[in-house]
Parts: structure tokens; sequence; C-alpha cells
């Protein structure tokens, strides 16, 4: 009898004090680093061509690195604008230098959130030309391609979507 009291009240404090010790003030897993800009495109699902081409160029361990970078991220349906064959012809390895050209103009070398990149009328980029950063009707814009998610924040960067691919001059 007293054996099932005690296994009774047990239960009963263990199921009141759950709660607590799952809260965010008392985490039961230690919290788990963020992912690096690679990782997190990869993770998004949307950036397939754009992970294929930057692997083709070379720039996944670039990417992968210290950082910080802030890259400007046309999704799968951007590159799909691009005129037909014109992504197949980028990937071919006599492309390269074109490819890694028009990849890093998508890339600042600096973290820029979303409030600091609409602060600025232009951002240079890793390829070294500038890009043109413009508010309108509210909706921000790089380059006249608009800014359809911000601020996916990486371990060493932070990535803004965009519905176009960009294209140095």
């Amino acid at each position: 009898m007293l054996t099932r009291k005690l296994t009774q009240g047990l239960a009963a404090f263990t199921i009141a004090f759950l709660p607590v010790a799952c809260t965010d003030d008392n985490p039961v897993a230690p919290e788990q680093p963020l992912p690096n800009i690679v990782e997190s495109a990869i993770d998004a699902d949307d950036f397939d061509v754009l992970v294929a081409a930057v692997t083709a160029a070379g720039l996944d361990e670039v990417l992968q690195g210290e950082g910080p970078f802030t890259v400007f991220a046309p999704t799968d349906a951007a590159f799909g604008d691009l005129p037909a064959g014109t992504v197949e012809d980028l990937l071919k390895p006599e492309n390269n230098d074109l490819l890694t050209s028009i990849l890093t103009y998508h890339v600042a070398p600096e973290e820029l959130l979303a409030e600091e990149v609409v602060a600025q009328e232009t951002i240079v980029t890793v390829e070294g030309s500038p890009l043109t950063i413009t508010v309108e009707d509210g909706t921000p814009k790089v380059n006249g391609c608009t800014i359809v998610q911000t601020d996916i924040v990486a371990e060493n960067g932070v990535i803004h979507v965009i519905d176009c691919v960009l294209i140095p001059s």
C-alpha cells in the first residue's frame, strides 16, 4: 500500500513539473548551431539550381567558410525565367568564369540584414560591381529584382531571396 501511494505521488510530481522542464527557460537539449549559407540554401528546398551552380563553380567551400556574407539568392523559378538552355550552358566547365562572375555578383562580403540593405543606395559585391538598392511602394528591390524574403540568418551571414537572376554588366 505504501509503495503504491509513493508511486502515485512520484507520478503526480513528474506530471506536474514536466511542462516546466521543457520550457525555453529550461531547454531539454542543447541549442544546435546555425547552418552555414550553403546548408541553409539546401535546407530551403527552393535553391536547387543555385546550389548546383555554386557547386559547379567551386564556390561551395567559400560560402561554407567563415564569412560574413550577404547572399541575394534567386529561387529555382527565377533561374527558370532565364532563356531556355541558359542554365545548362552556364554549368558547362568551359563557362566557369562567367558562372563565377554571375554568382559572385549575388554576394556581398559583409552581413547586411534587411534594414541595413534598404538603408543603402548601392552595395558592392564580391564580383566587384555595385548592386542598386531601391524601395518601390514599400517593396525592396535589388537591381530591379524584388526581394521576396529577407533575413534568413546563417552561421556565416544572411540570405535574402530574390525573384530574378542578377547579371553583371
